[in-house]
């Protein structure tokens, strides 16, 4: 298979070919109309000339018929015989220009015996000239004829010619539309044939970009496309080591730190119970004050362990079919005494859902988005756990009544060990990797889960994939 560009090329092409082909076959069928328009108009000038012609000669033959009778005189019969011929000659073009009618019979038959009517002796030139005005006014009468066939022939030929006119112009404008939407489904087709390929990259560099890399990336289609393919895969095969990298570095430096800090934790609690000697009051602070960001440290590097474990058994999904609602109601009975702790009112609402998840996943998602919103809810408060199906989806509402999510914290809410600016007064700030977590094991089950905005409060949204 070509390039993107020469397929490109080529669906131009067959597009540009079927119209331009439609184009000249336009152009040809006009090109004959006018041809035949034109041989039409000469055959109608013919005819018409030779009508006039024809008249004009019989008014000459009459005329001198008559005077060569009445004065005797041969030059005059000879420019009788004369108009004859040239009427005769008016005659056969009216015949090869298309004129059928046995007018020209009897014109022809009418003037033969006038012909004859000038021969005989001069006595009897008186009586023959009265013979031939009679002739001659039926031949008016046949030219009349012959000029009124000459008219309809016209007329006839016009018509047709129109006819003519308007069967090619429907059959043209049926092949232009006809055409026309070729060309269009031509171009849907290879939009669409070509397009594919685009969103299957789209697709593979938004898994890519959402860490998911377990699928190769294979995607067919054009050479340069392939191409493309190849090195999407490349990266995610570069990513893939560069997170293992990343995760036995994160275990040793933290397994590493560990060590050391717990020789300092060691120190500092000897030193608080005053084994090394009785601490002044301006020693005492700088322990406690050692202790306390050992300890710091100490949840620091945990919750680094604890990320780092949770980004890796994400992707080791454990399914079975379990009861959503029942998941939410056994989590907050975990943590019934921290709530209670907080005189908190916590409802679970919603009608059962049975989906095929990891249990323990969804419910530490669910754990850590209950344990916030107990830690930032107020005294008497109220938490509402809320499980809806619907549009091929499940949803998981969480809610509390505290201060919500500061409008500046709103984009990095979900990155690792970030933690917003509005925190619970008097409370131990947080490690910044809970919501991380729920990120982690919620799009491990190809799903979601986002901030809503709200009034009031924190409303938090997990939205999973339901086949009904």
């Amino acid at each position: 298979m070509g390039s993107f560009r020469q397929l490109l090329l080529v669906a131009f092409m067959l597009i540009a070919a079927l119209l331009g082909g439609t184009a000249w076959r336009a152009v040809v069928i006009l090109e004959r109309l006018v041809a035949q328009s034109g041989q039409e108009a000469d055959r109608a000038l013919a005819l018409n000339a030779a009508a006039q012609a024809l008249a004009t000669r019989t008014a000459g033959m009459e005329r001198t018929a008559r005077q060569s009778l009445v004065l005797n005189d041969t030059p005059l019969r000879r420019r009788f015989d004369e108009e004859w011929r040239a009427a005769r000659t008016a005659l056969q073009q009216m015949a090869e220009a298309g004129l059928q009618s046995p007018d020209l019979a009897a014109w022809r038959q009418q003037a033969e015996g006038i012909a004859q009517l000038l021969q005989g002796p001069a006595e009897t030139a008186l009586d023959r000239e009265r013979l031939v005005a009679a002739e001659f006014r039926e031949l008016d009468g046949v030219n009349a004829r012959l000029a009124g066939r000459v008219q309809a022939l016209v007329e006839d030929r016009d018509r047709a010619l129109r006819q003519q006119l308007n069967v090619e112009r429907n059959q043209l404008v049926q092949q232009v539309w006809g055409a026309i939407g070729l060309a269009v489904l031509l171009a849907v087709a290879f939009g669409i044939w070509l397009a594919r390929p685009f969103k299957q990259l789209e697709r593979a560099i938004v898994r890519l970009g959402e860490n998911r890399l377990e699928a190769p990336v294979d995607i067919r289609g054009p050479s340069d496309v392939r191409r493309v393919s190849q090195q999407l895969d490349w990266l995610r095969l570069r990513l893939t080591e560069l997170d293992a990298d990343k995760a036995r570095f994160l275990r040793h430096v933290s397994h590493e730190l560990k060590t050391p800090l717990a020789s300092l934790r060691e120190g500092v609690a000897l030193l608080e119970d005053g084994v090394a000697g009785k601490l002044a009051p301006k020693q005492e602070e700088v322990v406690a004050i050692l202790r306390q960001n050992t300890l710091s440290l100490q949840g620091q590097i945990e919750a680094l362990l604890q990320f780092n474990a949770a980004a890796f058994d994400a992707r080791q999904l454990r399914r079975r079919r379990t009861d959503l609602l029942a998941l939410l109601r056994s989590e907050v009975e975990a943590q019934q005494l921290q709530w209670q702790a907080r005189q908190l009112d916590v409802r679970v609402e919603g009608a059962p859902v049975t989906l095929e998840i990891d249990a323990g996943k969804i419910g530490t998602a669910v754990a850590n988005l209950l344990s916030n919103a107990i830690r930032f809810s107020p005294p008497g408060g109220t938490i509402a756990l809320q499980v809806a199906a619907g549009d091929g989806a499940v949803r998981i509402d969480v809610r509390d009544d505290g201060p919500g999510v500061a409008e500046g914290d709103r984009a990095r809410v979900f990155e690792p060990f970030y933690r917003g600016e509005r925190q619970p007064e008097g409370a131990v700030r947080g490690t910044g990797i809970g919501l991380s977590i729920v990120q982690e094991y919620i799009a491990a089950h190809g799903g979601r889960v986002r901030l809503v905005p709200a009034t009031a409060g924190g409303h938090f949204r997990i939205e999973l994939p339901h086949a009904s």
